[in-house]
């Protein structure tokens, strides 16, 4: 059973060997549409830390030159904010340690200035001018503005189990860790974009909540979730369902675990989980990501003893973002990570060799990159 709340999770994990080389950051995406013409938009908020033990009042971009020539690495909260679409673009905001406020307890929070987010709630303000992106370049982000004031109901987890486990999170054996404790989440409130006032509704925002932290990224990169579900069979929206897959080569120590994918798929409230760790279900996943000159394409099945889940899922460039992380060491080694939030397809669910539903899948959370 995935679908098990542990807002333990969701806490900073900047301690110990990742408070000197390491990243937290909560992730949140979800749609809003025109206040005056009812047009959608799907949006993203982030809260990025990293690596506390070096910082101080102002933030270090590890892409300065001179903080590279002298082996400074990055130090700061980044709040990411931005939109998919033909125009999409991602806004970045930067704080000193000094000048953030936060919680090592549970539940968590985050401040800095006029941007907070918690469990329940997120408000803020990204802005920056045409001038100052094309100035700063360490700042990895395009020009533009998002306000936002949101509240937030996590509706269902994916408790990923041993791998963030407390044991797992105080050893931090692995390199890169997830939790989504809100893989489905409502969202209600209102965003400003450039100008444009949206409205999020909780049973039209297709919410998605989750949070990575570690070490360094992983290579593939995948990500796949969406709960805008239709049943091909019945002709039904499916209110009670969501999936979610992540990961690519998840390392624990120096070994690496060559092409893995953690799956699970809520379906009208029943579990269906592909998840390597549980070894006992005797999980099997292949996975293939394309990109070709107009779009990016996955394709993943994945298979348990009883259960077999098959997603094909395509989202147009045009509308998607190249977004952008440095690494705790001070690399960008990410350079063509494909990001999105208007990914369509269909996902295919098995039980015994029997087909239990088809469904198209829309306003789909993905990701892809490799290097």
């Amino acid at each position: 059973m995935f679908n098990k709340h542990d807002i333990s999770r969701n806490t900073c994990q900047l301690f110990g060997g990742q408070a000197k080389c390491g990243y937290d950051w909560w992730w949140h995406s979800f749609t809003g549409r025109h206040a005056v013409t009812g047009e959608e938009r799907p949006f993203f908020i982030e809260f990025f830390l990293c690596n506390p033990a070096s910082g101080g009042d102002e933030p270090v971009f590890g892409q300065l030159p001179q903080n590279r020539e002298k082996g400074r690495k990055p130090s700061y909260l980044m709040v990411k904010a931005g939109s998919w679409g033909e125009d999409a673009s991602q806004l970045h905001r930067f704080w000193g340690w000094n000048k953030i406020e936060l919680t090592m307890e549970s539940p968590y929070f985050v401040k800095a200035d006029d941007c907070y987010i918690d469990e329940k709630k997120t408000y803020g303000m990204v802005k920056v001018s045409l001038e100052e992106a094309d100035a700063h370049p360490e700042y990895m982000c395009q020009s533009g503005e998002m306000s936002w004031k949101l509240e937030m109901d996590k509706k269902v987890a994916f408790n990923v189990g041993y791998g963030a486990g407390k044991l797992f999170r105080k050893l931090q054996a692995f390199e890169m860790f997830w939790h989504a404790e809100g893989m489905k989440t409502a969202y209600a409130g209102e965003v400003y974009w450039n100008g444009e006032k949206y409205i999020v509704t909780p049973e039209t925002s297709y919410g998605y909540a989750d949070k990575n932290w570690g070490k360094d990224f992983t290579s593939p990169w995948v990500w796949l979730s969406s709960n805008n579900l239709t049943s091909k069979l019945t002709g039904k929206k499916l209110e009670d369902s969501v999936f979610d897959i992540g990961g690519g080569c998840p390392k624990v120590g120096p070994i690496a675990l060559k092409r893995k994918l953690l799956s699970a798929y809520w379906h009208e409230g029943k579990c269906y989980e592909f998840n390597f760790s549980k070894f006992w279900t005797f999980t099997r996943t292949k996975f293939d990501c394309k990109e070709t000159e107009t779009q990016i394409l996955w394709h993943v099945e994945q298979k348990t003893w009883r259960n077999r889940m098959v997603t094909d899922i395509t989202c147009e460039k045009k509308d998607m973002l190249l977004v952008n992380y440095e690494a705790p060491n001070g690399t960008k080694k990410h350079n063509r990570l494909w990001n999105g939030g208007n990914g369509k397809g269909v996902v295919k669910l098995y039980r015994d060799g029997k087909l239990i539903d088809e469904v198209i899948a829309e306003n789909v959370g993905c990701e892809y990159g490799e290097y």
